[in-house]
């Protein structure tokens, strides 16, 4: 979501200064790349970049091809094969081993949806949606991203020969939470489907303000995380000390989750230094849906909050990290923010957290369902 939180921005300043832009999508990849179906790049035509379709091979000739799109004002869809060893210009040596393909769309304000109008729907709400994007291989016409569909709202512009069938495996992938690909058949013509899920971006939730938080809301917020810093001291709690974050509060224990809506994106960091304040709080949290709960010090420390909350069984045990974080050395403030960031993403992935030497499956592993 923070590729598409920029991509946003950026277009609502191409608009303002009367720019033409084109968004372009990967939808589909065979073998190896470096950014996967769903990476995004928003083009202007004065040549600005925003996001990434790869890790920089393409976008000097993606430039090219977006502006052609612009000029034409028609979507294009184009097909990049790095697996040819005497073709170095699309960075073959920089590592891609892979068949890549793009979609190109100008983005047209006549009323008509368009894919900036998908992203912006996605972006407003956190809630799990799925995005559509049709695309053909075979045939010049390329209808686009044409619908976002989540539960209780849909925006589409779909044909209406194929809107029921789009909307059933939408809705599959909606919750299997898992994007995948469908074929369907528009006038005899076949075309293909890129259904990505999109979950809303991981928020986190830093109980305690005090000097050691503050880099830890700061690389949150790199990643584009949603984050709300919460503590007892009114002064510690500011948005001057924290600017990055979404949400400020001061308060007790017993008024934090009121303020708060828990959702199965939702991490909770217990860092106040504070013992009355982190156990008072967590036994509030231990009541909760909360997937992630985490809390710095040592492991002693969690138990002995667990004891007296009379909650150390093996179902906390599973959500409720301490000491939190991965083991990677850390010990000044930014690195254990690193080390916290770092467990707390692998949750929210499935992550394994190994040496990727030692991974087995491919590293930028993008699990697909096809149809």
């Amino acid at each position: 979501m923070k590729e598409i939180a920029d991509i946003l921005k950026a277009y609502q300043k191409a608009k303002k200064e009367n720019k033409k832009t084109a968004l372009a999508t990967v939808v589909k990849v065979e073998g190896s790349s470096y950014r996967r179906p769903g990476a995004r790049m928003l083009i202007t035509e004065d040549g600005q970049l925003t996001g990434a379709i790869s890790g920089g091979c393409l976008e000097g000739d993606a430039l090219r091809r977006a502006l052609s799109a612009i000029h034409q004002q028609e979507n294009k869809l184009i097909t990049y094969d790095t697996n040819d060893e005497d073709d170095a210009k699309f960075g073959v040596q920089l590592g891609c081993n892979g068949i890549i393909h793009i979609l190109f769309e100008p983005i047209k304000e006549d009323g008509n949806l368009n894919p900036i109008e998908l992203l912006q729907a996605a972006n407003q709400q956190r809630k799990n949606c799925v995005i559509a994007t049709l695309f053909s291989l075979n045939d010049k016409s390329q209808p686009g991203s044409i619908m976002l569909f989540r539960e209780n709202e849909c925006l589409e512009n779909l044909p209406a020969d194929i809107s029921g069938e789009v909307k059933n495996d939408a809705f599959d992938a909606l919750m299997s939470k898992i994007s995948k690909f469908e074929t369907y058949s528009i006038n005899s013509i076949e075309v293909e489907a890129f259904l990505e899920f999109i979950p809303p971006p991981i928020q986190l939730i830093i109980a305690g303000a005090g000097n050691d938080a503050q880099p830890l809301a700061e690389m949150a917020n790199i990643l584009g995380w949603e984050i709300v810093v919460v503590d007892g001291r009114q002064t510690h709690s500011t948005q001057q000390r924290f600017p990055s974050a979404n949400q400020i509060l001061v308060s007790k224990p017993e008024g934090v989750l009121s303020q708060i809506k828990i959702d199965e994106k939702t991490a909770f960091v217990l860092m106040t230094h504070n013992y009355n304040y982190d156990t008072a709080l967590l036994n509030f949290l231990l009541s909760t849906n909360a997937p992630y709960i985490g809390t710095l010090g040592p492991k002693k420390k969690l138990i002995k909050m667990l004891d007296e909350l009379g909650c150390n069984n093996v179902a906390n045990e599973e959500r409720v990290h301490g000491p939190i974080g991965l083991d990677i050395g850390a010990e000044t403030a930014e690195e254990i923010a690193i080390s916290i960031i770092a467990e707390i993403k692998s949750v929210f992935t499935g992550g394994s957290a190994i040496k990727l030497r030692d991974k087995k499956n491919p590293i930028h592993f993008y699990e697909t369902k096809n149809g």
